[in-house]
């Protein structure tokens, strides 16, 4: 059995009505256990009941690969942080052997149906690891994302930002795929995880049955300082905080924190398509998502509901700026429909 998941969500009528489906899509996403997971999967759901279309999931993908996928038109649909979209623009970092030409054309195809936060990067360790904070990083081995992607980069500045340490040199990295996370976790391959989560995140909570855990905010003066700052000029990151309290953790995980506030970057992304969806089908698809934000979304998960689905505010999605993308025409047909605003540069 492929260790890909394929989820396969085929509804042959519409909600009530008997209408038979318009189209059949291709979509794919990370772990079904994540946002951007739970987001596409609630798309075909939704999608599925309002008769818009049929879209075929396969979950468990490296972002990075699956938003070149929609921009070379190989899928119709995918789960993409924003700052992949930026580095392809520029034919850096995943995908340098494209060149700056090339990759700038295709990140030219990709436009944007709905924005959500994807995770906020952050650090947790074992209580027994006998690591106390983001200063003890030095010399450890490090689990910090997949062997390619958005997630790895991002871990990677963050320790760089905080820690002043680089891979190699300052502390020994790990990465393995998504779907062996958990494993990772828990067999002792690493000393900390800097890893994307949710809160409560999932991966913390499965792998709490190997022992007590601390998550660790920033601190709160590189948080504040002109070098984090930069970082969230990046496209796809802003800063997050929220109270402790509403972390949504039991027993048997400690947050750490100067002031009862965890701080950290969030990762802002969204469901894109390739520019060249017609007008009508990612128009239909942005309402069943509107329509389906509070009985799918929501629904799905703990962590879902303050996950930004529906949000439109410039300075949480990230629109504009250095993010070379800009929302699908026919997205903005059914956000404004529906009564919202969006920023007029990302249209």
């Amino acid at each position: 059995m492929s260790k890909k998941l394929l989820a396969i969500i085929a509804a042959t009528t519409c909600l009530g009505s008997g209408a038979f489906a318009q189209s059949i899509l291709t979509a794919e996403t990370a772990a079904p256990n994540t946002t951007p997971g739970i987001s596409i999967i609630a798309l075909s759901e939704a999608a599925s009941k309002a008769g818009v279309a049929d879209i075929q999931v396969t979950a468990g993908q490296t972002l990075t690969n699956s938003v070149q996928n929609v921009a070379e038109g190989k899928t119709d649909i995918a789960a993409g942080p924003f700052i992949l979209p930026f580095l392809l623009s520029r034919g850096v970092g995943p995908y340098a052997g494209l060149g700056k030409e090339a990759g700038a054309d295709l990140a030219d195809n990709l436009a944007v149906l709905y924005t959500y936060r994807i995770s906020v990067q952050g650090m947790y360790a074992y209580d027994s690891s006998g690591i106390s904070g983001w200063d003890g990083l030095e010399g450890k081995t490090i689990f910090n994302g997949p062997p390619r992607g958005a997630a790895l980069t991002n871990s990677r500045l963050l320790i760089k930002t905080i820690a002043g340490l680089d891979e190699g040199a300052g502390y020994t990295g790990v990465q393995v795929n998504w779907g062996q996370a958990v494993k990772t976790i828990q067999d002792g391959s690493a000393d900390a995880f800097v890893l994307p989560q949710a809160f409560p995140d999932p991966r913390v909570t499965a792998a709490l049955a190997s022992g007590d855990m601390t998550v660790f905010s920033m601190p709160k003066d590189v948080f504040e300082s002109d070098a984090f700052q930069k970082v969230t000029k990046l496209p796809g990151t802003v800063s997050f905080t929220m109270p402790v309290a509403d972390m949504g953790y039991g027993d048997g995980v400690t947050v750490s924190s100067e002031d009862d506030t965890f701080r950290g970057p969030g990762t802002v992304g969204g469901d894109i398509v390739n520019k060249n969806m017609d007008f009508d089908t990612a128009k239909a698809l942005t309402a069943a998502f509107i329509e389906g934000i509070e009985p799918i979304y929501h629904a799905k998960a703990s962590f879902m509901a303050s996950a930004w689905h529906g949000v439109t505010d410039q300075a949480l999605t990230d629109m504009c700026g250095n993010n070379p993308m800009k929302y699908h025409p026919g997205a903005v047909a059914a956000w404004e429909e529906a009564g919202y605003t969006l920023p007029e540069c990302a249209k």
